[in-house]
């Protein structure tokens, strides 16, 4: 009798800490996204943007458990998101925030784009936003949304990758203007 009671209690314990666990990740999650909301809101402050995303990275790690996070952050087909996660959380703590906003967003979009079909079907499902979801102006926009996510991911990652090749040139004190090329003709492009 006294060892079942001991192990339903280290059980029910076990229970009650992985239901915490999951409830204060889901906090840090959300605080996470307040502080980085606040960082763009007070011109790209690198503090309110780095406590941000400290705060996102180890919410989803405790909500979903280390093991898992790791899983998805090194997946193969997530290899291009983390990376740009990463080197854009490596500029925002370096001192160049805007970029790595740029980066860090094109990092999330490309991590979590497997999610969004499984939120408009959660938002279809919410009284108010549900029956807005249904309307036909905003179900066109939704579906060219759903078809134009990975052109989307391929114009950013061209925006991003101009970015730091024109970063990388300003760095260097080289005149940008010169060493412009139309990567599409190979040819110089007048500026």
């Amino acid at each position: 009798m006294r060892c079942h009671l001991r192990i339903s209690i280290i059980s029910s314990m076990a229970s009650f800490e992985m239901n915490d666990r999951k409830k204060i990740g889901l906090g840090l999650t959300g605080f996470g996204i307040f502080f980085s909301f606040l960082g763009i809101i007070f011109f790209f402050d690198k503090g309110f943007l780095a406590m941000g995303n400290i705060l996102f990275i180890s919410g989803v790690a405790l909500t979903i458990g280390l093991k898992s996070t790791m899983q998805f952050f090194m997946k193969r087909q997530n290899f291009k998101g983390t990376i740009s996660f990463g080197v854009g959380f490596f500029f925002l703590v370096i001192g160049w925030p805007i970029i790595g906003m740029v980066l860090e967003a094109y990092g999330f979009i490309v991590l979590f784009s497997g999610f969004w079909p499984t939120l408009a079907v959660f938002l279809q499902r919410i009284p108010i936003v549900g029956w807005l979801f249904q309307q036909p102006y905003i179900r066109s926009v939704k579906n060219l949304l759903m078809t134009v996510t990975p052109t989307m991911t391929c114009m950013v990652y061209h925006i991003v990758q101009s970015l730091l090749e024109h970063m990388l040139l300003i760095q260097r004190n080289l005149p940008v203007q010169h060493l412009l090329f139309d990567r599409y003709r190979g040819r110089r492009v007048p500026v």
